[in-house]
């Protein structure tokens, strides 16, 4: 039943204006500011004036025989009013979203939740903890370390994360456009993370080590009204520097673009549209989609000449708003692993 009344009460709708309705008008609700200075502690925690908001964890990992898995935990926050209420009155509604990705399968599960009653949120009362459920992802304020666990029907994971670089402020310290128009959110990173934990899946348990990156960003209309969704990139090199890039596609316009590049002692550089290029080469059928599983991708000014292909073409997350999210092999100028994101399709 729970799961009935998020869906009815959900703001996002695939087939609405953009994805998921981020297109949609967000009267009431609080908007991005170029002149914001993201201040941490508390950026960390919610920002429940304004309509969406995540904390979205994606981890490459290998076992002790080299094998390669991709680890997936999200918490998002959305809102029907900007503000908090105790109780079934809250307007705060959250979803999780787990997946575990090897080269031969896909596991992924959902778990939807009431704000104002305990079952989800975040706090930064002791410590930092996002929960939903049984999940959590719990640590130190600063986010140095932390501790992230989620379980599905078919898989268990249980691993830790230690900060080995500083947080990332992506676009102009932290504010991201995503439109020509000027749409945006507020947007960063923690994209050196460390990892080492265990997944329990159905052939038993299994060591893992890695690293991950986590991405923060919370906005109330992130897409123009004409953008219907996006391929989003995270690159690590095996060089130490990290990237990320991004292209919103449009029915009507062409494609908006945005890429940082991090060095390897954390230090940013913001590109603007057009200074990122990613071109599909290859498409897989992924049930009755055509989704694009290999990539070229392009930032000249850093001398980056990649090809990204997906380790298992199938990652498919079909959660309530559907998508495609997956590991990625990096080959060309640099090597190295990352993630993939595609909405849209």
């Amino acid at each position: 039943m729970r799961f009935v009344i998020f869906l009815c009460l959900l703001p996002f709708s695939v087939s609405a204006q953009g994805f998921a309705s981020l297109g949609t008008q967000a009267d009431g609700f609080a908007l991005p500011d170029p002149n914001y200075e993201i201040t941490f502690p508390e950026d960390h925690g919610t920002h429940p004036e304004f309509r969406i908001e995540w904390w979205y964890l994606t981890a490459n990992l290998t076992d002790p025989a080299g094998r390669a898995y991709g680890l997936q935990w999200t918490l998002f926050r959305s809102a029907l009013g900007p503000f908090e209420r105790a109780g079934w009155s809250d307007p705060q509604l959250w979803m999780g979203h787990a997946a575990v990705t090897s080269t031969d399968h896909h596991y992924v599960t959902e778990r939807l939740a009431r704000g104002g009653i305990g079952q989800a949120g975040v706090s930064l009362v002791d410590g930092f903890d996002a929960w939903i459920d049984d999940w959590h992802m719990r640590g130190s304020r600063d986010l140095s370390a932390l501790e992230l666990r989620a379980s599905g029907s078919d898989f268990v994971y249980k691993v830790n994360l230690t900060a080995q670089g500083p947080i990332t402020l992506q676009g102009d310290q932290g504010y991201s456009i995503k439109s020509a128009s000027g749409q945006a959110s507020h947007y960063y990173s923690q994209p050196f993370y460390d990892v080492a934990g265990a997944l329990t899946l159905p052939e038993g348990d299994i060591a893992v080590t890695g690293h991950a990156w986590l991405d923060r960003e919370w906005s109330s209309q992130p897409l123009a009204s004409d953008q219907t969704g996006w391929d989003w990139f995270s690159l690590s090199f095996e060089s130490g520097a990290r990237m990320m890039g991004f292209v919103l596609r449009s029915d009507t316009a062409a494609p908006y673009t945005s890429a940082t590049w991090i060095d390897a002692d954390g230090t940013a550089t913001p590109l603007p549209n057009g200074a990122f290029e990613a071109t599909t080469l290859e498409t897989s059928q992924v049930g009755e989609r055509s989704i694009p599983t290999r990539w070229a991708l392009s930032l000249p000014s850093k001398g980056v000449a990649v090809t990204v292909a997906a380790i298992n073409t199938q990652a498919w997350m079909a959660t309530s708003v559907p998508y495609w999210e997956g590991p990625i092999l990096i080959e060309g100028s640099h090597s190295g692993t990352g993630y993939l994101e595609m909405t849209g399709y």
